[in-house]
């Protein structure tokens, strides 16, 4: 909501902006992309408001194939705005928040959202049927009640007769952890695609039919590219994070290294990884729309 986007000439990518200064002195850059991305980039909103998950929507529309609603987070800084899993039992709601995104954004925008199961299978597919009625393009399933957490297993044999139950394209989520789960969990459930979450965030080769990448390797792969893009250092140790938890963990040196860091040279270094990978995507000598002092964004 704070957002102004902005056309980076200097990297060619597009940068949502804060147009409030950090602590620093510099406007933080919420989201990143660039324009040949967008046929696969699919924005997830957290809302439990219409109004404002147009507004967000709009603001991106020219730079996503697709805005997504999240129905499903479970945690209180999601629920208690609303948002998340709160929304799913409030349909007419969820009809409001879909039907105004429908109405409103481009026609080459899809519009989808994403649940969990209800405590009961019925009103699980009753909810189904007025997300559908909604004109959206698909929606997610994850197989889990909002009570459960990850460590529990899902239910695929309750997401089949949700899918059964509905015409559009079901996109099935939960316990997806290897390439092959993404064709098990579409045959056992009869969804039209499947998603997932943790796997990708520990490991993105998850996507290779090939299989998995060591972790060191991939661990690297996504360090170039978050170096060679200038990426937010608080982005940057965010995936990192990600990875070291489920390899090597944070409590030992390299963890600790990197919860200390505060600049890309200092994680690049942490990792043994050159610094002058650092901006190489950088096609003209321009500072960064975050970066620019003169930068009007109340325009």
């Amino acid at each position: 909501m704070r957002s102004k986007r902005v056309e980076n000439h200097a990297f060619g990518t597009v940068e949502f902006v804060n147009t409030k200064e950090n602590s620093s002195g510099f406007r933080d850059v919420i989201f990143q992309t660039i324009p040949e991305e967008r046929g696969r980039l699919v924005l997830q909103l957290g809302t439990g408001d219409a109004t404002r998950a147009l507004k967000c929507a709009l603001l991106a529309a020219k730079d996503i194939s697709a805005v997504d609603i999240n129905m499903g987070c479970p945690l209180k800084f999601s629920t208690s705005s609303g948002a998340g899993s709160a929304l799913l039992k409030k349909p007419e709601q969820v009809r409001d928040i879909m039907t105004t995104l429908r109405r409103n954004l481009p026609s080459e925008v899809h519009v989808t959202c994403k649940i969990r199961l209800l405590e009961t299978t019925e009103k699980t597919i009753e909810l189904a049927r007025v997300i559908e009625a909604c004109g959206v393009s698909a929606f997610g399933v994850h197989a889990r009640y909002v009570s459960q957490r990850p460590r529990q297993p899902a239910h695929w044999d309750l997401m089949k007769h949700v899918v059964e139950s509905v015409s559009c394209p079901v996109i099935a989520n939960g316990d997806v952890f290897k390439h092959e789960d993404f064709e098990r969990i579409k045959s056992e459930t009869g969804a039209a695609s499947a998603m997932c979450g943790r796997a990708a965030l520990w490991n993105l080769s998850v996507f290779r039919e090939e299989g998995l990448l060591p972790a060191r390797e991939n661990l690297n792969n996504i360090l170039k590219k978050c170096l060679e893009w200038n990426h937010t250092v608080k982005n940057t140790k965010y995936l990192l994070r990600e990875l070291l938890i489920k390899s090597t963990g944070l409590e030992n040196e390299e963890g600790n290294a990197l919860n200390k860091s505060k600049t890309l040279e200092e994680i690049a270094r942490t990792f043994e990884v050159p610094e002058t990978l650092i901006g190489s995507k950088r096609r003209e000598h321009l500072k960064r729309p975050c970066e620019e002092d003169a930068l009007s964004l109340d325009s």
